[in-house]
Formats: C-alpha cells, structure tokens, sequence
C-alpha cells in the first residue's frame, strides 16, 4: 500500500484528486493539507511514503515544501502537481530532490502511473511535458552526440508502443488504440525502460530519437 499525502489549498480539486487516487487498491490518502506548514506538522505524526504537492500554495509553497522535506525527510517521495509547463519551474524542482513533475491536466491513469512508478525509486515527467522539452531539445541541436550501434533487441510490440509514446499518448489511450490491458501497456513500458537503462519517459524519448527507433 502507497500511503499518500496530498497537499492541494482548492478543495474542489483536492476531493477530486483523492478520488481518483483512492480508486486504485494499492493507494490511500491517508492526509490532506492545504499548505506546506500543515504537510510538515502531518508527516511528523503519520507513516507517508509519497507527497502529492501542488506548487502554488499560501504560507508555505510547493517549492519550499519540497526542500524542507528533502532536508529532514530524505525518505519520502515528493512530487509536484502544478499548472506551470515552464521549463524553468521544472528544472528548479527536479533541482532540488523532486521525484515528479506531473501537470494538473493529466490523466487518471498517467496519475496513478506515475505514483507507483516513483515509489519504485524513479523520477518521472509527465507525457505533455516530456514531449514539449524534447521538442525543444531537438529544435537546439544540442543533442547531437556520438551515437553508438544499437544492440538491443526490442521486440516489434515495444517498438510500437515507444512510438506512441513519443506521441504524448497516455497508457490509457495506448491501450485502447491497440486493443491491450492498462497492465499489459504499463508491463511494456516498464520493459523499455529497464532495456533502455532509461530513468523515465523523457529519456527514454531521447533514447529512440538518438537511435532512429521513433519516426
């Protein structure tokens, strides 16, 4: 079980939020807090793995949250939730120990995706993000390394699903496009990251670019 604390000031989207959260058995809400100052108070008397942490809040911000936690709780996961797709407010977050930076117009089932793929000890970046920073990587050519054979074996499945992938599609919709379970996709996914030796979407984006495995 993820024991989460979700730190959000709007209710309505707060309620909303533990909803979709609590719709999966291996989750559960087990604190709310509308500012960073309510979060520190909470997690110093509950058992949290993972902090679901809106960057915007009053008294104590996101950021801030973030680095007071990283400092006196290194063991717990802290991931932004934020309406900011600025390239700026991802780096500073990721800077300072972010395990996540997840946009607030994500899917369910990117959002689910993404807590249990950081309780597992990776970073991850949402799919919208992902694509816009590798777009502007690509446009500064600053990617442009020696690129080495590729030797690893993908089977045609993963090749696909790579592809889609790197055209924003969410597991939900990759698993309705090709008649797949959510777990099967996910199973995929997870398969070219560990081949790849990618730590999330991004870079395994960049992976196939490098290797002309995405069109």
């Amino acid at each position: 079980m993820i024991n989460i604390l979700l730190a959000e000031d709007h209710n309505i989207v707060r309620n909303g939020i533990k909803m979709l959260l609590e719709s999966d058995k291996e989750i559960q809400v087990v604190g709310e807090a509308v500012n960073g100052l309510e979060v520190l108070k909470q997690i110093a008397k509950i058992a949290v793995d993972l902090i679901l942490v809106d960057i915007n809040m009053p008294e104590m911000d996101g950021m801030q949250l973030l680095k007071e936690v990283k400092l006196k709780h290194p063991q717990i996961k802290v991931m932004m939730l934020s309406m900011h797709d600025n390239e700026k407010y991802v780096m500073e977050a990721f800077k300072h120990g972010s395990d996540g930076y997840l946009l607030k117009n994500i899917g369910a089932d990117e959002l689910i995706f993404a807590i249990k793929f950081v309780q597992q000890g990776r970073k991850y970046l949402c799919a919208e993000l992902t694509i816009t920073m590798m777009e502007n990587l690509l446009q500064s050519k600053q990617y442009l390394i020696t690129i080495p054979d590729n030797e690893i074996d993908f089977s045609l499945r993963e090749l696909e699903i790579l592809q889609l992938i790197a055209e924003g599609l969410t597991n939900l919709e990759m698993s309705e496009k090709l008649f797949l379970s959510k777990r099967t996709i996910e199973g995929h996914r997870q398969s070219l990251l560990d081949k790849t030796g990618s730590k999330n979407s991004a870079a395994l984006i960049r992976y196939g670019v490098l290797h002309g495995l995405i069109q």
